[in-house]
């Protein structure tokens, strides 16, 4: 077998979570792990220092619109994005297929990618497998996703069966297009719908092709917790358990905490950053939005149950203040305090697989359905844009 320039290896299991290491060209990420999303090459309002201080060890970069600006040659050519982000540590890159596929009308979908007008100027632009791959492995990143077919949870079987076979024939295509392996990863998608038997087929359909690693796509688009639950336990029990498993785009703390219990290593999503950026903090004692009256004179502190937050010191009440001045630091402390609640719930989450303490994980899950409790609806709706 060809030496991959990623890997994964199980540390200690736990019934059905498992701590690991996943080991890449710019350094090991311990397991189960949170990327904050940098959609440009950046967690805004946050720098490389500040996202390693709060705990992270791997960020996500949007292909899409780095493609777009400042152009992936660009990136190249100034030295690659780890240089630009002064980022040393490893970077995953999504393919850009969900960004082009959410701009529905202006889309027209061939065998031989997505075709599309630029948001930017409204440039005729074409998506394809093995342009999504160029543009990864030009951007220097650790982990590139392969091209995927992203459609409407409600899709019938029919629909969604065209689609997962597309998907593949897209996979395969992405993987002859490979020309740096010993830098970059490449990882497929696991879709199929919200069918359990097209889950679990297409599962074993891409663990019988020996990738690099494998993410589940497709959730998180408002099928419900549930559904969700149930779409990421039949792909997980089909998918190799020497690859790492990412589920993309997922990230309230109780449907990651749970996801782990199904054997997944690896989380994205905007919500740390996006909450922050509202006024809106992740807490033990659940989700703020620190615009409400209540906190005008609460000089407590935002939330003494996370360790190493970056808003330590700061009362609830002046926060509170600097969030209804649309005060910039407001944001950024917010921000911050949000990424370190979700790095400290991973590393509580992989302590105790390693410990073997299935007591922690419970009251872990129950911690994480309190911080989750309160903004399911109150927040923008869950795109890019980290």
């Amino acid at each position: 077998m060809a030496t991959r320039c990623c890997s994964f290896e199980t540390v200690a299991e736990l019934d059905g979570a498992r701590a690991g290491i996943l080991h890449t060209p710019h350094g090991p990420v311990p397991t189960p792990a949170f990327m904050p999303v940098g959609t440009r090459g950046a967690v805004r309002g946050v720098d490389s220092e500040e996202l390693r201080a709060v705990g992270t060890h791997m960020v996500l970069s949007n292909t899409y619109h780095l493609w777009e600006r400042p152009g992936h040659t660009r990136v190249e050519a100034l030295g690659g994005l780890h240089t630009l982000m002064r980022w040393s540590g490893p970077i995953l890159t999504d393919s850009g297929g969900y960004q082009v596929f959410s701009l529905s009308d202006r889309v027209k979908i061939s065998e031989e990618g997505v075709a599309f007008r630029s948001t930017l100027d409204g440039t005729k632009r074409k998506l394809t497998p093995e342009l999504a791959v160029e543009i990864q492995e030009a951007l220097g990143v650790d982990v590139a996703m392969a091209l995927d077919e992203c459609i409407d949870k409600e899709a019938d079987a029919a629909r969604v069966a065209a689609s997962t076979a597309r998907t593949t024939r897209w996979l395969l295509r992405c993987e002859q297009a490979r020309r740096r392996r010993d830098r970059t990863a490449l990882w497929g998608i696991v879709q199929g719908g919200m069918f359990p038997e097209q889950r679990a087929a297409h599962a074993r359909e891409l663990a019988a092709l020996d990738l690099d690693g494998y993410a589940i796509g497709g959730l998180s688009v408002g099928e419900g917790h549930e559904r969700m639950l149930a779409m990421v336990e039949v792909a997980t029990a089909e998918l190799p358990r020497d690859r790492s498993r990412y589920l993309m785009g997922v990230g309230q703390p109780i449907d990651m905490v749970e996801a782990v219990l199904r054997g997944v290593d690896l989380f994205d999503c905007v919500l740390p950053s996006r909450a922050g950026r509202h006024g809106q903090a992740y807490t033990s004692e659940g989700r703020f939005n620190l615009r409400n009256a209540r906190f005008a004179e609460d000089q407590g502190e935002l939330d003494p149950g996370t360790p190493g937050s970056p808003a330590a010191g700061w009362s609830r009440a002046w926060l509170r203040h600097l969030v209804q001045c649309d005060e910039m630091l407001g944001m950024r402390l917010l921000t911050l305090h949000n990424l370190r609640f979700y790095q400290h719930l991973m590393a509580e989450l992989r302590a105790a697989i390693v410990r073997g303490d299935a007591a922690a994980l419970a009251a872990l899950k129950a911690r994480a359905g309190v911080a989750s409790w309160a903004g399911r609806a109150t927040v923008a709706a869950e795109g890019a844009g980290g």
